[in-house]
């Protein structure tokens, strides 16, 4: 089933992607033999409505019962009791779906008997506007013939219109036009996320753009300026931010950082009536909705069962290469079908269990590290990260990693968890989200912390960097130039914020870009970007790996107490931290995860084998310190939050909350 598409039958005990036929579902019907009926003979029955003719099989005489299948009716039947006082062939009104119908009482049928009924056909839809696009009517002028262009005006601009073959003037005809917004209505369409001071703006072009906010990101802002007042050159660590433009080449996609106020996403998704008027308001929608309105939508994209659907088999001693064999056979086209999953040999009928299983065990594999592809996170060994060496364990690696991303995309359009979780770079990567300074920490704090250093140097240029890094290949050591000529380029105090930029965008992207292009391509395959815009990145990995399942007791007995709450587990700020915590829903206790430890995910052991940046214990901990003014700060090296000495349960609430909604705002360092 390897290469060029999946294929349509084969060896039932072979592993690989199989095309499965569509077949529309039948429906049974028990009838009996009508008295004259011989065997071989014919006899007409009434199924759904319609008649259909049964033949009486040999060895059968009347008064025998047959089963019958007919195709399933493609209108939903409703079953009704007829009211009191209705008689036969009188109308009484029903509501079916918040819609009043009118429903013909039969013969012979009394009041407390039920019917059974179905609705109307729905007659053909009228044409609807294209995404972004504003229907308009005009009346074809006098002496314009078929064929033939005429000018109209139509919303303030002057258009040109093609009469259609065989309407004549006098007739209307229909045609659409991009809208175009005043900058009044363009400044009301607003994404705003709370993250970094980053916020989502709608442009003449009706996609979404980056714009870096002050007054959103004030507290970053402030944050920031405490940090910068000591630092010998300014640089702000959220204003520097870039986004990655990837390009979906049907040989070779290719990726490139861009500035994050020159990006622009699509707004609307092919084959359905999305625009950004929906996006925006499904983004301001509590996270429980955002995920219903998802669902919806992958509804919209999946094809029916009746049109065919993918059978998957793998074998359990080789589930990586047969699914990679398998997955990436299948066309893109077929990637929205319905996957059934089975292992061979093993019993099991996948109602649903055996497909948890297959997405459990192959993203246990395919994030290994042993495998090569990918390694742990500098801050967090329960997050992965992109193996820029995975080409030298593996020949094939771009193979898996396109793999991984349909596995992915596959995982959330089918509401499947995968129990791996990743660094947040690739979140922001997958959903086209400004990569900062401040991400370079969960691919390697240390550089992170060596870089944010120089920033204190009376003078850089005495430490005699150039704009190059040295990497090792397996024992190897190989030059790479983050800028052209950059072997004799000298870092100075003046050029030092390119050199830190340069650096961002080579560890977070350009040195793992063949395979981060490969990984997003494969994603694209089955989720459109545009929908993910609702979501923030926090929202994107509780999507991906679902909520975590928090003990409270198992939580609060491996937390430790340090600074002001050293050897005092009963201050009252810890126990007004514990009440609201233990109060929080399922996600506000996970996004207090991401902002303390880097991640919503929980050691399978318990809290008790939470890790660090350098893979020993961690236990979660509680730091008060006078000093924190106002807001908690997150230390996620060392799963550590620093709370202020509050006054009031209420002000801890306010302003706990607002942290672990803007993130990262509140990150400090040690």
């Amino acid at each position: 089933a390897a290469g060029g598409g999946a294929v349509a039958a084969g060896n039932p005990a072979q592993a690989g992607a199989y095309k499965m036929p569509g077949a529309p579902r039948n429906q049974r019907f028990y009838v009996t033999i009508p008295r004259g009926v011989r065997p071989g003979q014919h006899f007409a029955v009434l199924v759904n409505g319609q008649q259909m003719m049964v033949k009486c099989p040999e060895g059968n005489r009347p008064g025998d019962r047959l089963i019958v299948t007919a195709p399933r009716s493609q209108q939903q039947q409703y079953v009704v009791t007829v009211p009191t006082n209705v008689k036969p062939l009188q109308q009484f009104r029903v509501v079916i779906n918040n819609q009043e119908v009118m429903v013909t009482c039969p013969r012979g049928v009394k009041p407390g008997q039920r019917v059974t009924f179905q609705l109307p056909a729905q007659q053909e839809r009228p044409t609807q506007a294209a995404p972004n696009h504003q229907m308009f009517e005009v009346q074809v002028p006098e002496g314009v013939s078929s064929g033939q262009p005429f000018a109209l005006v139509a919303n303030g601009q002057r258009v040109m219109v093609t009469c259609p073959p065989n309407v004549r003037p006098g007739q209307k005809i229909r045609f659409q036009l991009p809208i175009q917004l005043t900058q009044e209505q363009l400044s009301a369409v607003k994404v705003s996320y709370d993250k970094d001071g980053w916020m989502r703006c709608l442009g003449q072009d009706l996609k979404f753009h980056w714009l870096y906010n002050e007054a959103d990101g004030r507290e970053a802002a402030a944050e920031n300026a405490v940090k910068n007042a000591h630092h010998v050159v300014k640089y702000d660590e959220n204003r520097h931010a870039f986004v990655r433009q990837f390009t979906d080449d049907p040989v070779k996609p290719s990726i490139a950082y861009i500035p994050a106020t020159d990006y622009a996403i699509e707004t609307s998704v092919k084959g359905t009536s999305i625009n950004y008027s929906e996006l925006n308001s499904v983004a301001a929608m509590p996270f429980k909705q955002k995920c219903d309105w998802l669902k919806s939508q992958f509804a919209n994209l999946r094809v029916p069962w009746e049109e065919g659907h993918i059978k998957l088999k793998v074998r359990r001693r080789t589930v990586l290469q047969d699914s990679m064999d398998a997955v990436e056979s299948i066309d893109a086209a077929d990637l929205r079908k319905i996957f059934r999953f089975e292992f061979l040999g093993e019993p099991g009928l996948d109602a649903g269990g055996v497909a948890r299983e297959f997405f459990s065990v192959i993203a246990q594999q395919l994030f290994n590290p042993d495998c090569g592809l990918f390694l742990y996170s500098s801050v967090n060994q329960m997050c992965m990260q992109i193996n820029p060496n995975s080409g030298i364990a593996n020949e094939n690696h771009l193979r898996y990693f396109h793999m991984a991303g349909r596995i992915l995309g596959k995982a959330l359009m089918d509401g499947q968890i995968t129990p791996v979780h990743l660094i947040q770079p690739l979140y922001k990567h997958l959903m086209g989200w400004p990569v900062t300074f401040k991400d370079l920490e969960q691919v390697d704090e240390e550089i992170y912390r060596n870089l944010t250093g120089l920033t204190d140097l009376e003078d850089v240029s005495m430490l005699y960097l150039d704009f190059v890094v040295t990497e090792d290949k397996l024992g190897v050591a190989e030059t790479v130039e983050l800028v052209p000529g950059g072997a004799d380029k000298t870092v100075d105090n003046d050029n030092l914020p390119e050199y830190l930029d340069s650096q961002l965008q080579y560890r977070t992207m350009y040195r793992i870009k063949d395979q981060l292009a490969e990984l997003l391509k494969g994603f694209y395959d089955v989720v459109p970007e545009p929908l993910l815009s609702v979501f923030d990145f926090q929202e994107v990995e509780l999507l991906l790996h679902g909520l975590p399942e928090i003990d409270m007791d198992d939580w609060r007995r491996h937390t430790e107490c340090t600074g002001d709450f050293a050897n005092q587990r009963d201050h009252k700020v810890v126990q007004w931290f514990w009440t609201l915590v233990t109060a929080f829903e399922q996600e506000q206790k996970a996004k207090l995860l991401q902002f303390v430890t880097g991640t919503s995910g929980v050691p399978s052991q318990g809290f008790a084998f939470l890790q660090g940046n350098d893979g020993n214990i961690r236990k979660f901990t509680l730091h008060g310190d006078k000093n924190v003014k106002v807001f908690p700060r997150a230390h996620t090296c060392f799963n550590r939050i620093d709370l202020p000495i509050y006054k009031t349960k209420e002000e801890m609430s306010k302003f706990l909350n607002m942290a672990i909604q803007m993130e990262s705002s509140g990150f400090g360092m040690e």
